[in-house]
């Protein structure tokens, strides 16, 4: 199975939301809500583009002091954000696998309109 993005309506199946899946089937990143397709369309073609440079990366903890990171654009938006993971090194795989998978990934189109 290859890495995908799977692009869905959000829970009132009006927005539009993807996630970054890894070759195992494994949710990697997890996207903000946009109002469009072609919002989340542009939100996909950026994890593309900023996926490769860790700078883009910003690691942190929850308040139960759980790791995880968020993935920023140029212009410092959230573009995506991790799972809670339970440890650090976990947390580094995720990034690890974000930075191979998302330049490759093939996109799925759930969506209906």
């Amino acid at each position: 199975m290859a890495a995908t993005y799977d692009l869905k309506h959000g829970a009132n199946g009006e927005k539009y939301r993807f996630n970054l899946k890894a070759a195992n089937g494994e949710v990697v990143l997890i996207s903000e809500t946009y109002e469009s397709k072609e919002g989340a369309l542009s939100g996909i073609e950026s994890v593309r583009k900023h996926a490769g440079d860790d700078a883009h990366f910003e690691r942190k903890n929850s308040k139960r002091s759980e790791p995880y990171f968020v993935l920023k654009a140029s212009n410092g938006q959230i573009i995506g954000m991790s799972e809670m993971y339970s440890s650090e090194a976990a947390c580094e795989n995720g990034i690890a696998s974000v930075r191979k998978n998302a330049p490759v990934a093939e996109l799925r189109d759930h969506t209906t309109h």
